[in-house]
């Protein structure tokens, strides 16, 4: 039972990471196809359907796996204890594959060459400080609203990536297998494979970071139970 258990976690990240790299990297293609070289356009309909797609994704995949499809929240699962090594190294190696297999499914959904590699350079430290806060946010999201209100997590990691998409200048990459799979498509949400390395060390120091504030947070809760946690605004 254990081992078909598990077995079942990690094709549930290889078909969930599949799945998200499809919805992030086709729906950068047709934003591109569609906008008549308006990149703001482009990038709203890329933001849309790679915010409608996470809710989905985690509400399916969740109850099966936990719904990571990204490495740097396996590395904090695991430094917390939640995830074994070992089942960190399985999902570490389905999020990878299944992103690269999403790559190259948004490509033939879209009658563009399978094998691809991408020029689109994104380099300097503000992409890679970008990136760090980035993943930062996200992971500081998962930890904190996962702990408090684990029903509301699809819609809180959805919103802060959409939000991402806009106020950082490297539009929120936020995961090492997506990063990778994406140096795979010279599209619009591509990066070149000479960015990558950057990329993904501010990732994981942005994770690592969002941990030693959780922890520093810790469990407690200032606020009275019945007390809302903020005034309505509308």
């Amino acid at each position: 039972m254990r081992t078909a258990n598990f077995t079942r976690a990690c094709c549930a990240e290889a078909l969930g990471s599949c799945l998200l790299a499809a919805i992030v990297i086709g729906s950068g293609i047709m934003g591109e196809r569609l906008s008549s070289d308006n990149h703001a356009v482009a990038l709203m309909g890329n933001t849309l359907a790679t915010a409608a797609g996470l809710i989905v994704l985690i509400l399916v995949f969740g109850p099966l796996s936990g719904a990571h499809f990204n490495p740097a929240v396996s590395l904090i699962m695991m430094l917390r204890g939640e995830l074994e090594k070992a089942k960190f190294l399985a999902y570490l190696v389905a999020q990878s594959v299944g992103m690269i297999l999403g790559a190259w499914l948004a490509h033939a959904m879209f009658v563009l060459p399978i094998l691809q590699i991408s020029h689109r350079l994104r380099e300097g430290s503000p992409q890679h400080l970008s990136e760090f806060v980035a993943t930062f946010c996200l992971l500081l999201t998962i930890l904190r609203v996962n702990r408090s209100r684990p029903e509301l997590t699809p819609f809180a990691v959805a919103a802060v990536i959409t939000a991402g998409y806009w106020f950082t200048a490297s539009t929120s990459f936020a995961n090492p297998a997506i990063t990778m799979a994406r140096a795979l498509s010279d599209t619009f949400a591509g990066i070149a494979p000479a960015s990558v390395a950057g990329f993904i060390l501010a990732q994981l120091l942005g994770a690592l970071a969002a941990w030693g504030c959780d922890l520093a947070f810790g469990h407690a809760n200032s606020i009275p139970a019945k007390a809302p946690l903020a005034a309505p605004t509308n």
